[in-house]
């Protein structure tokens, strides 16, 4: 192993000991640092965001295919998580260590984490892992790494701001890129307000498609700010005549819903004949109905959609570069005050992302 400098034996970082509560989340000082094995980095953590996959692995709340109630974790076949495990996906930090086979040129540099672990060659999701999950993450003071996963941003934002992008961006990414958004269309976002949701409508937006934000009430103006066309309240009145007027007629081409929940069907309802359907959370509640009537006679596709691939993580980076997208920071909180922090996220009083930063 080459360093930069000399790095300690120990960190600190939180320690996820179990399914559970808050309680299961433990603070530690003395957590052995990482040692990069051969084609890794050893990373000095400055910020990671958060994300709602921390809180249901946490709670064990993915279910199974035959009891949608079981405590389970993300990865339902193949499980890879152990415990205990320090979650955290949306790293930024630098380069302060290399393994045998990566350049001692890159020791220095300042990186954003692609979180995924590709268990393929090429751009399939089909075997996908994610750092936080199969292996550790970044809600510590270091962190080791694959070196082809530590990506360099020609960006001149802060890191508390480039924390922001990943997970949320990169989830957004791939549903609209699984529903072929195009230019000219307009998509419907539900839970807008939340990380990918505000991701979703910055990214339709450098697609040159047309956003319409689904968010709960007193958040209308910063989802207009982030580029929705319109805003349609949640929970006030019919949904599908507030969708309609907010759209001024428009046909609603994809719906992007991170919610499900009771509004599921009504969401089908709401997409035009041919329409397609993309999600990658269930916030308001995984299990929903469906008349299938509806999907049938109105020829709808459906896409499930989780993380995102290379190449999606390729345009993300691009969209950062060329300031297409911007970071949303709704908070900043220190790794000691990690229930402080996860506590806020879940009362989702916030528009963007929360981040934590090593005390």
């Amino acid at each position: 192993m080459r360093m930069m400098h000399s790095v300690p034996k120990t960190m600190t970082a939180v320690l996820l000991t179990g399914h559970g509560g808050l309680e299961k989340l433990v603070y530690s000082r003395d957590v052995p640092v990482p040692a990069p094995a051969a084609g890794e980095v050893l990373i000095k953590v400055t910020a990671c965001g958060m994300n709602n996959t921390d809180v249901w692995v946490r709670e064990g709340a993915y279910g199974t295919e035959d009891d949608p109630s079981a405590v389970s974790t993300w990865r339902r076949h193949g499980n890879t998580l152990t415990f205990p495990r320090i979650q955290g996906t949306d790293t930024v930090g630098h380069i302060v260590a290399v393994g045998e086979g990566v350049d001692r040129a890159r020791i220095g540099e300042r990186v954003m984490v692609d979180f995924s672990i590709y268990n393929r060659d090429d751009d399939s999701l089909a075997d996908i892992d994610y750092m936080g999950h199969g292996r550790d993450g970044g809600y510590a003071e270091y962190m080791a790494l694959p070196a082809e996963n530590a990506h360099v941003v020609a960006t001149d934002l802060t890191d508390i701001e480039l924390a922001t992008f990943c997970c949320a961006y990169l989830t957004g990414e791939r549903m609209l890129e699984r529903a072929r958004l195009a230019a000219g269309e307009t998509v419907l976002v539900t839970g807008a307000s939340g990380g990918v949701g505000s991701a979703i409508i910055q990214l339709a937006r450098a697609r040159g498609a047309v956003p319409i934000a689904v968010a709960g009430p007193g958040k209308e103006a910063a989802m207009l700010d982030i580029g929705a066309q319109a805003v349609v309240t949640r929970g006030q009145g019919d949904l599908a005549e507030a969708v309609e007027a907010a759209s001024g007629g428009r046909p609603i081409d994809v719906v992007a819903d991170l919610v499900g929940g009771p509004l599921f069907n009504d969401l089908l309802k709401i997409l035009r004949p041919e329409g397609r359907y993309t999600t990658a959370g269930a916030i308001a509640g995984p299990v929903v109905q469906l008349d299938l009537r509806t999907m049938y006679l109105k020829q709808l596709e459906l896409h499930g959609s989780s993380q995102g691939s290379r190449a999606d993580f390729r345009r993300l980076v691009r969209y950062i570069e060329e300031k297409k997208i911007r970071p949303l920071v709704g908070g900043v909180y220190p790794l000691s005050e990690f229930h402080r922090a996860q506590t806020d996220f879940m009362a989702k009083n916030f528009v963007g992302k929360l981040v934590v930063v090593p005390d």
